[in-house]
């Protein structure tokens, strides 16, 4: 097995000098450990735990704290640039009494009997759930450590372990004024029993969570020091750039492999059906090798388009669908209805766009597999190669990195499979790297929807009947089956009906899959993101028709949820709602819930010099219970923010003639830094259970632009994005 020294503060040697290598420079050396203590997850029975190996184990988190009283704690979830490496350590440095600046972290390997999620039942990183799944259990683990160490200190002096207290990294006997170090007194704790239970800390008593702190990989990160999967390198590695046809579906018609090998530096062209490689000692070779290649293809979906997509999603909507949520009767509501609405709203398909190029190396030896990748999926991950290659499970190494970017791309595992493909063709270590271009054409975009929505409203202008159908691919039926429910994919109704509160309440899902080959998959925010804007802008709409202010009305249908009329009050008050603003210029709210958390948003737009919409400015409220690291959750709204208006603004994947017609950022716009709004983020005081930040951003924004844009044009915008549109 190959064998590089990646502890955090030592870099590997490197064959060569690379762009991102010399970034790095000037690095200092790395550490030992010496013991190491494990904790339960969720209540798992210590004293049996404690009776079998460390394999049997079921932790959440390991710590092990060396004899210098570094603690490390190996990580589970990963980084893609969330912050989570910062928040978790929080956690167990609160109850372990230590200072953060003590923990180093690491990278859990794949192995869901150790590491899964408990949301989800295996070791995976989305959903914005990485905090509040394990709250508890990294708060178990520091504390289960600190109970052990505090036991043995007391043996240590022979006094009782209730007149002990630990404190910074030492366990202090204030009777007799003694102390002693967590290092220390390792040898003595792991030969302890661990508890049954332990005493998890008062929240009045917190010295930690609920600071804000920075984040414990920042400097690593901005000095070019951390290392990504696209900056992993090796004796005798090669460079593999891939081409899949441009046209969805399309075959290779043929190549000039004879022009390809002539290129300096070329070693290898690797031929499938639906994929050429060219394989050479460096990035460059292995480019110019694919242009001098010059495959041909045929086949596919060539006539396909996006007006056939949309065409498909308005023939589905128009069909038959299945039933989400039926309360009441919609459809004598809307008979008896004193007014009636309904319209149509339609959002693109959307690319991921990571800003780290998707890449994946495997070197598949005598000794076995190993890769080398940033994975959201890390046991997917791991599956995926060992069946490629014909393996059994336990025969490949997975070494995961932090990510430049996941949104949900890093969910899938086809790039690990293209890679593993390719190393079944080589006879040394290979690095696969995707262009650009390639990403955006063989992304799992999210989906294309078409929505229909009605409503009716009483004489009073209250509402009656509210109906929502949702036309799109299904993502469950593929990446989740087993949550794919008679033709219903959960995800793509969450929210059809916002938080709101009626009488009688329709929600329908009508699956439209697009042309074979063209795959859709998660995108930030998910469902939600998807129909909150529909949704917000439909409530808008029902609003205007019943002759009342959007965050009034909005009042009126959420007196039963506290929570999220709480977020809304708060925003509607930091934002001025109701005040004059400058000509040229309004606002629009939005106000969503997911994945445990409630989020208002107002936007304020006005035109730039172009006359496209401007986002000027957005203020987000946000009830996600007790916020363990306010820096870093409000950094994760404002990204968040960034990276919804971006696409709500700008983006849309086009399919023209069967191929994607948007293949890098000159043509997928990403908001500029003279373009981004001033965000303001309020957070609820609460002492509710964490839940989830990092979506919430990107779920609100598009319907809150949305409904801005309209207020200032004065026409409804009911379809993405807005520039285009308005």
């Amino acid at each position: 097995m190959y064998k590089e020294n990646r502890s955090s503060n030592a870099l590997p040697v490197e064959t060569q000098l690379t762009r991102r290598s010399f970034l790095r420079a000037g690095v200092a050396a790395g550490s030992g450990l010496l013991i190491s203590i494990n904790a339960p997850m969720f209540g798992a029975d210590s004293a049996a735990a404690a009776d079998k190996s460390a394999a049997d184990f079921a932790p959440g988190a390991f710590i092990r704290i060396d004899k210098t009283g570094r603690v490390t704690a190996i990580i589970s979830q990963v980084e893609i640039g969330q912050g989570i490496q910062t928040a978790l350590p929080m956690l167990i440095a609160e109850e372990l009494e230590v200072e953060t600046a003590q923990i180093i972290v690491e990278q859990a390997p794949p192995n869901d009997a150790l590491y899964a999620n408990p949301m989800t039942g295996f070791q995976n990183t989305g959903g914005s759930n990485s905090v509040g799944a394990f709250y508890e259990p990294f708060r178990q683990a520091g504390a289960l450590a600190r109970t052990m160490l505090v036991a043995a200190a007391a043996e240590t002096w022979s006094v009782d372990a209730a007149s002990c207290r630990a404190e910074k990294g030492t366990v202090i006997h204030d009777a007799t004024q003694r102390t002693i170090s967590y290092g220390d007194l390792t040898t003595k704790a792991a030969t302890l029993p661990m508890p049954e239970k332990v005493a998890l800390k008062d929240p009045k008593d917190f010295k930690i969570i609920g600071k804000s702190l920075k984040r414990l990989d920042s400097v690593d990160k901005t000095t070019g020091r951390a290392r990504f999967s696209i900056d992993f390198t090796m004796p005798g590695l090669k460079i593999a750039i891939p081409q899949a046809s441009p046209v969805i579906g399309g075959k290779l018609a043929g190549m000039d492999e004879k022009a390809a090998l002539a290129v300096a530096g070329v070693r290898q062209v690797i031929r499938f059906d639906d994929l050429v490689v060219v394989v050479a000692d460096h990035t460059g070779a292995a480019r110019k090798g694919l242009e001098a290649l010059n495959p041909q293809w045929s086949g596919g979906a060539a006539t396909f388009s996006t007006a056939q997509l949309v065409s498909d999603l308005d023939n589905a909507i128009a069909g038959d669908a299945v039933v989400a949520t039926n309360e009441g009767d919609v459809a004598t509501a809307m008979s008896a209805g004193a007014k009636t609405l309904e319209a149509r709203y339609q959002s693109p398909l959307l690319a991921h766009a990571t800003m780290e190029p998707m890449s994946c190396t495997i070197w598949n030896s005598e000794n076995g597999c190993e890769v080398w990748v940033g994975s959201q999926v890390l046991t997917r991950a791991q599956a995926a190669v060992a069946e490629a290659m014909g393996l059994p499970v336990e025969k490949v190494t997975v070494h995961n990195f932090p990510m430049g970017g996941g949104f949900g791309r890093r969910l899938e595992t086809d790039y690990v499979v293209q890679a593993a493909r390719i190393a079944k063709q080589v006879s040394f270590p290979v690095k696969v790297i995707w262009t650009r271009e390639e990403d955006f054409r063989n992304d799992y975009f999210r989906p294309a929807y078409v929505d229909k929505l009605s409503a009716s409203l009483d004489a009073d202008g209250a509402p009656t009947g509210f109906s929502h159908r949702v036309a799109g691919s299904s993502i469950m039926a593929r990446w989740a089956p087993a949550w794919f429910n008679k033709g219903l994919d959960p995800d793509s109704v969450d929210g059809a009906a916002g938080q709101y509160k009626f009488a009688n309440v329709l929600t329908e899902y009508s699956r439209s899959e697009p042309a074979a080959g063209l795959t859709t998959g998660w995108w930030r925010g998910v469902g939600v993101t998807h129909n909150s804007f529909p949704v917000e802008g439909f409530i808008d709409e029902m609003a205007e028709a019943a002759g009342k202010d959007p965050v009034a009305f909005r009042r009126e249908l959420l007196t039963e949820s506290p929570r999220a009329l709480g977020v809304l009050n708060l925003v509607a008050e930091k934002a001025g709602w109701g005040t004059p603003l400058d000509k040229g210029r309004a606002r629009g709210v939005s106000v969503i819930h997911l994945f445990g958390t409630h989020a208002a948003q107002v936007a304020e737009v006005s035109l730039n010099d172009n006359g496209e919409i401007r986002l000027d400015r957005v203020f987000c409220a946000i009830d996600c219970g007790r916020v363990v690291n306010p820096t870093g959750a409000k950094a994760q709204i404002e990204g968040g923010i960034i990276f919804g208006a971006s696409a709500a603004l700008y983006d849309a994947i086009e399919i023209e003639s069967g191929q994607v017609a948007q293949t890098n950022f000159d043509t997928y716009r990403v908001m500029r830094i003279d373009e981004a709004p001033k965000i303001e983020v309020f957070f609820v005081d609460n002492d509710q259970p964490p839940t989830g930040t990092g979506e919430l951003g990107t779920a609100a924004i598009g319907a809150a632009i949305g409904n801005a844009a309209s207020a200032l044009l004065g026409k409804r915008i009911r379809s993405l994005p807005v520039v285009t549109t308005a």
